[in-house]
């Protein structure tokens, strides 16, 4: 991965394509170039990588790449100002375009961060999950998303729900990401197949007919490729709505604690017995930049956010209309490695459609 990768192609490619894609808050390429010689003698030797938002820079992850030899080239657009759900991104050249769709949001607040990998212009891109915002921009700009079991890595979310992700073009890249940020990272092939349970909502969700087509699609070609094998028992959980709004504003009130303790029940008795969930990562499809409607893009992902489980997307094709979909892998909590091993099986099946 380091070998085809350089600081100058990356700031090349984002002062090519980032008027178009506005992926970017912005740029340092002084910075970038300087950082240059001492990077090269270290593992990662010079990796560009972008980081999330103008506070980025300073985070965990971005720190320990840094001392890894890894090369931040800028920071990648978040929701500007006065944004509930609509999920998408403003970079210095205006509001942040899906490069499959530019009608269409990235998704967010990881939304540059998707939109600069799956354009090629950085290999990887840090990013945070406090209810879908790694899982849901990686799903629609077609690129791998990993959110983190919560409190593996640190994180300066007071309510817990946040936990720090990766965006990459491949579940190889998100290893590279671990790899130089968890300490005892150890990758961990996967013994297959995997016994796997397929959700279409979780009992709850109204997903989009061709959304859910599509992910049942890429399941049956799992199951055919011997990849997974599929489970006795589904697993449905309560809307988790109620349980996030109330844990996030830090008064729980006993209705939403004992929502969120029931969804808790229920998944540790799936995992108990069954070692990977499967869903679509959202219930819609890319929705316009004027927003979702009422829709939850996050109906899907957030569960996991209350119950800290890891879990990623990967991409697992498109829709009608050209845009992408993802497909959710979920493991029980600490077993990141284990997740991570599974889906690069999953792309030997499913494959990148990013380089």
């Amino acid at each position: 991965m380091t070998e085809s990768w350089d600081v100058r192609g990356a700031l090349a490619a984002i002062g090519r394509e980032d008027p178009r894609l506005c992926a970017f808050l912005d740029v340092r390429p002084e910075e970038a170039l300087a950082r240059l010689p001492a990077a090269s003698r270290l593992p990662l030797a010079g990796l560009p990588f972008a980081v999330k938002g103008p506070a980025g820079i300073r985070g965990y992850a971005a720190r320990r790449l840094i001392a890894a030899g890894g090369v931040p080239v800028g920071s990648t657009s978040v929701p500007g100002p006065g944004t509930r759900w609509q999920t998408w991104g403003l970079g210095a050249h205006g509001r942040t375009v899906n490069p499959w769709r530019p009608d269409r949001t990235p998704g967010g607040s990881s939304a540059g961060s998707a939109v600069a990998v799956a354009a090629g212009l950085v290999p990887l891109a840090t990013g945070s999950d406090g209810a879908g915002s790694v899982r849901i921009p990686a799903a629609w700009c077609g690129v791998f998303g990993l959110k983190t079991t919560n409190g593996l890595l640190p994180s300066p979310d007071r309510s817990g729900l946040a936990s720090a992700g990766v965006l990459a073009a491949s579940a190889a890249g998100a290893e590279t990401y671990l790899r130089h940020v968890l300490d005892g990272y150890a990758p961990v092939a996967p013994v297959l197949p995997l016994s796997a349970a397929y959700s279409p909502d979780l009992g709850f969700a109204e997903t989009d007919p061709e959304v859910a087509a599509v992910v049942r699609g890429a399941v049956r070609r799992l199951v055919a490729a011997g990849v997974v094998r599929p489970a006795g028992g589904g697993c449905e959980l309560l809307d988790p709505a109620a349980a996030w709004h109330a844990v996030r504003g830090g008064d729980v009130p006993p209705p939403e604690a004992e929502l969120r303790g029931e969804n808790d029940r229920r998944l540790d008795a799936f995992f108990a017995r069954t070692p990977l969930l499967l869903t679509p990562v959202t219930p819609n499809r890319p929705h316009g930049h004027e927003g979702p409607g009422e829709t939850y893009s996050t109906s899907l992902t957030w569960a996991f956010n209350l119950s800290g489980h890891p879990a990623a997307s990967v991409p697992a094709g498109f829709t009608a209309d050209g845009c992408p979909v993802g497909l959710q892998l979920v493991a029980d909590r600490g077993r990141d490695a284990e997740l991570l091993g599974v889906a690069g099986a999953v792309e030997r099946v499913l494959p990148p459609v990013v380089g």
